[in-house]
């Protein structure tokens, strides 16, 4: 009876104890299949699995505090002038919705100006939701979508913001204008201080930016399409390396074809680019575009797989673009996911909303800049939670390549540098309308 017992007892703890060898011993285990492999012998797996250590979100005292009741009375009418692409147009008008609340005013909708270097000609209402604006907006600031006709009647008072030096006080230097005139127009001037507003005038601008701007029904359904169309999951890209952006930036760039060379010629004008220890210390200062090429020597550098689904947000005059096809192969442009006459008829605003509704849902998000776009994007992503978003560094690549690191030195030192910029959320949203959190 015992010997009968024993000797399957015998064999079970055997062949349990051979089966845990197995798998401790095996180099390709189960592990492997649970653990993405790195490019690096440093070990680092790919960017978006580093846990970070700092977030920013929206601010409770905007989303959740109590407003501070309007007055009774109007001070006047508030026009704000955008100029520039759709981004800019849209942090402009944002600072204006802070300003109309700031000084008491009621806010008439803006005058988007037409502007053929955009190819552009779609106003306010042809791109943003106005009833739903002005609904979400309730008890923030006025906004009418109609002016009284005696105010109608009139061109408003323009107020120059641009030509004070300093940081701009609007209290001290349009609302006298204001009660003079009554209505008045504005652009908002890039130095002003908000961080001087009331919180009131604070969470008007920041209610405007990241919950009342809607897309037009018709347009954010041929976006809802675009997305759809694009394979998941997907990074979108905003790349920024056309002929204007180039020359505006003064940089000087070998290697580039003849095509590109003489379309940053033609973009000049009087932009000479630097040259010498100046070019250097520019370059260094991260005022350079990342061309596509190092642009996708970077993203290697981040272990993004090259198989990787890509979203190009851009406009239409990129060049060297195959510098990045090259590496990357699934790469997606809106002139090739959308039929040629939804293309064809679209104006510069509605391209780039088509870009931004895009970005602000995807997968993630990276950007080869610091523009307007960028800083909204990364602020609604925040507002929806999405942290894949990240800022490739003009600066560290420039510093590391001016080390004369390259191969897997360079790509461990560009890890590095970018490691640290997501870990401690830099770049993920504005200040302005959000707050730091420490996970």
């Amino acid at each position: 009876m015992i010997a009968v017992s024993v000797k399957p007892l015998f064999i079970a703890v055997f062949t349990l104890s051979l089966f845990l060898a197995v798998i401790l011993l095996s180099p390709s285990s189960f592990s492997s299949t649970l653990v993405p492999s790195s490019d690096f012998s440093s070990g680092d797996l790919h960017i978006w699995s580093v846990k970070r250590l700092i977030e920013w979100r929206p601010c409770k005292w905007w989303l959740q505090g109590h407003l501070t009741v309007l007055p009774a009375k109007s001070n006047g009418f508030i026009r704000v002038d955008c100029y520039g692409g759709l981004n800019q147009m849209r942090r402009d008008f944002c600072d204006g919705v802070g300003i109309a609340r700031l000084l008491n005013a009621t806010l008439a909708l803006p005058k988007f100006e037409v502007a053929s270097y955009w190819n552009e000609s779609s106003g306010f209402a042809d791109v943003f939701d106005v009833d739903y604006f002005i609904q979400q907006l309730k008890g923030f600031v006025r906004v009418v979508k109609e002016l009284p006709p005696v105010v109608a009647s009139k061109e408003p008072f323009h107020v120059d913001c641009s030509k004070r030096k300093g940081q701009f006080d609007y209290i001290e230097s349009v609302l006298p204008s204001l009660l003079e005139h009554h209505y008045i127009s504005i652009t908002p001037a890039a130095s002003q201080r908000r961080d001087r507003y009331p919180q009131y005038a604070k969470a008007a601008l920041c209610q405007a930016c990241y919950s009342a701007l809607r897309l037009t029904r018709s347009l954010e359904k041929k976006a809802s399409e675009l997305l759809e169309a694009i394979p998941k999951p997907f990074l979108s890209l905003h790349l920024r390396f056309e002929p204007d952006m180039v020359a505006y930036s003064q940089c000087e760039y070998s290697a580039l074809s003849p095509v590109s060379i003489k379309a940053i010629e033609a973009a000049r004008g009087d932009r000479k680019p630097w040259t010498g220890e100046l070019a250097r210390t520019w370059r260094e200062r991260g005022k350079c575009p990342l061309t596509p090429n190092e642009t996708a020597l970077i993203l290697q550098a981040l272990s993004i797989p090259t198989n990787t689904n890509i979203y190009l947000a851009a406009g239409d005059g990129l060049m060297e673009l195959e510098g990045l096809t090259s590496v990357y192969t699934n790469v997606f442009k809106k002139s090739a996911l959308l039929s040629s006459e939804d293309f064809s008829s679209m104006h510069g605003n509605t391209k780039a909303a088509l870009d931004y509704y895009v970005s602000i849902n995807s997968d993630s998000y990276m950007a080869t800049y610091f523009g307007n776009m960028d800083k909204m994007v990364s602020a609604m992503r925040a507002y929806k939670g999405l942290y894949k978003t990240l800022f490739l560094s003009r600066r560290a690549f420039a510093e590391l390549t001016f080390q004369g690191l390259k191969g897997k030195e360079l790509m461990k030192a560009l890890w590095t540098a970018h490691k640290e910029d997501f870990v401690m959320g830099r770049g993920s949203a504005l200040p302005d309308c959000f707050c730091e959190f420490k996970l």
